[in-house]
């Protein structure tokens, strides 16, 4: 029974070795795509089956199976055949690692998916640890100054990271004699406060578990290896990782801080301010960072930090909030996933305009409103997105997000995130008005392939269905948000 609950797993597993196995035999590397993509359905269709069975822990309480995980997992899984069917053209560029790249696309979107089902100090770190190495070499896989450079920083950054969470994890287990998320919980509620307080390590376990955890998430001031990974690495996987990797650290942050350190009342209320006082620093440093930046991966780098601070507004709600309350919970899962098809859709256009540019430069984007306004105009909407301007998805994902924190006592807070809101606007607005108000370098048009067309008119689609009916997403989180934990 077990392992027809992982059905979605194993199947990107398999697919993963296959395409490993058709890249030795073929000349034709086109197959791989399809081949990926069609593992990526498979796996989507047995996930999508399991949407109401209820919750199952399994594996000794190693994973949950419940409408919590099945939520982040067919949002990796829509992220990563976004990346694939963007990547068409882009992966010419490592003509002979185009089965690697695919592999470890799904090997990274295995990862996340348990990230977002485990539930045991143990499954979380063999999880983080999949996902991370496979991001890792695909950081490094252009294997040229930048791209290995990124790679380095990368691996080194995230090898610290990993071991302080795990220093982390180490001294929880001290304390409590419990690696199951659900033990660690019932360890800490039969204590008293001053049983608590007495034990000093098990307060820093749970700090050292949030930089880990911070690392994951591009939170500040675990975000130093953004801007330098973000430009050196294959614009696809910068798109990745700025989507898939951020969810995945979200994801693992609400079911460990709400099931292992949502009770007693006063312990979530610590860390529900230490994540508060994370977001308002996290979205002004990034904003004020993004506003001199030149090239427009780096820009979203440090757009992505700022974006990961309004997503902390959102945790800080959780652990504000009463047990019952999924307000907090579910304007983040909405957050997250009108965040990915955003974020995705301006990569996309960045792919297919800067593989013609040759180059990053915002400066070079002038005109090309004229030149491919198809792109332009896609990348226009996921910028106006990003902002929260009607009537994209970001609308409405901070509309959730700042309510339910004011309901929650964190109108300073918000007042923080909406100014940050208004400083965006400055570099994104630039972008758009480079591209529609500049005079063109050349009348050459931009080709992109009908791969890459397909995707960006996905997320566009995303991006606006999510904006003007977003009840349709927002149920499903909610969901979602009430099904997990035990």
């Amino acid at each position: 029974m077990h392992l027809g609950l992982i059905l979605p797993e194993l199947t990107l597993l398999v697919f993963a070795i296959a395409v490993i196995l058709v890249d030795l035999v073929t000349q034709k590397k086109e197959v791989l795509v399809w081949v990926s993509l069609f593992g990526i359905v498979i796996s989507a269709g047995f996930t999508l089956g399991m949407w109401g069975w209820g919750s199952y822990a399994i594996f000794n309480n190693q994973m949950a199976v419940d409408s919590f995980a099945i939520f982040f997992k067919l949002l990796f899984l829509g992220i990563a055949a976004l990346v694939i069917l963007a990547s068409v053209d882009y992966t010419a560029k490592f003509a002979n690692f185009r089965g690697e790249y695919h592999a470890l696309v799904l090997l990274a979107a295995l990862g996340m998916m348990l990230m977002a089902a485990t539930t045991s100090l143990i499954s979380i770190y063999i999880a983080i640890e999949l996902t991370s190495i496979s991001l890792y070499i695909l950081v490094g896989l252009l294997k040229d100054a930048k791209s290995t450079e990124a790679s380095l920083k990368y691996l080194l950054l995230g090898a610290v990271a990993s071991a302080v969470m795990l220093y982390g994890m180490a001294l929880v287990f001290g304390f409590t004699g419990e690696v199951g998320l659900g033990e660690i919980a019932r360890v800490v509620q039969g204590m008293s406060l001053a049983t608590l307080l007495a034990s000093p390590a098990f307060m820093v376990g749970i700090v050292l578990m949030i930089a880990g955890f911070g690392f994951k998430m591009a939170a500040i001031p675990f975000h130093m290896w953004v801007p330098d990974v973000y430009e050196g690495a294959p614009t696809p996987i910068t798109a990745y990782l700025s989507v898939a990797s951020k969810a995945a650290g979200f994801a693992l942050v609400l079911r460990v801080f709400y099931s292992a350190f949502g009770f007693p009342d006063w312990l979530s209320l610590n860390w529900g301010i230490i994540f508060a006082v994370l977001s308002a620093i996290g979205m002004t440093v990034g904003n004020v960072a993004a506003i001199p930046q030149t090239n427009i991966k780096r820009m979203l780098g440090y757009s992505s930090v700022a974006q990961a601070g309004y997503l902390l507004v959102g945790v800080a709600t959780v652990g504000l909030s009463a047990a019952a309350d999924v307000v907090g919970r579910s304007s983040v899962l909405f957050f997250l996933a009108s965040y990915a098809l955003t974020n995705m859709g301006a990569f996309i256009a960045i792919i297919a305009i800067s593989d013609k540019l040759k180059s990053d430069q915002i400066s070079d984007y002038s005109g090309m409103g004229k030149r491919a306004p198809l792109l332009a105009l896609g990348l226009t909407l996921c910028l106006i997105s990003l902002i929260g301007m009607p009537p994209a998805a970001g609308f409405m994902a901070k509309f959730y997000i700042f309510s339910g924190a004011v309901q929650h006592g964190l109108l300073w807070l918000v007042i923080i995130a909406v100014i940050n809101s208004v400083i965006s606007a400055y570099y994104y607005l630039r972008v758009v008005k480079v591209m529609w108000l500049g005079e063109p370098a050349s009348a050459e048009k931009v080709p992109s392939s009908g791969a890459l067309k397909l995707a960006l008119a996905l997320s566009c689609f995303g991006v606006l269905l999510l904006g003007i009916l977003p009840g349709i997403v927002m149920r499903l989180a909610e969901i979602a948000a009430k099904m997990f934990g035990f």
